[in-house]
């Protein structure tokens, strides 16, 4: 299997080691792996999100304010 080195943020890496910790993985490798592998097949079925665009808004039909209405 070829190696990959790659840097993330220290939240990221706190998040995986918890996980680890808490046994929903065996280790750091399988854990990054599954983690990469759920990440690629949500991308494909989803595609990309662009940048600007932040989640749930859009659903609201609001401009992320309770009272404010965009027609």
């Amino acid at each position: 299997m070829p190696k990959v080195e790659i840097t993330i943020p220290e939240h990221l890496e706190m998040q995986i080691t918890q996980m680890v910790e808490q046994g929903e993985f065996v280790n750091r490798e399988e854990a990054i792996e599954e983690l990469i592998s759920t990440g690629l097949k949500a991308y494909k079925a989803s595609g990309p999100m662009e940048d600007d665009q932040e989640p749930g808004l859009e659903d609201d039909g609001m401009m992320g304010h309770e009272d404010e209405y965009v027609f």
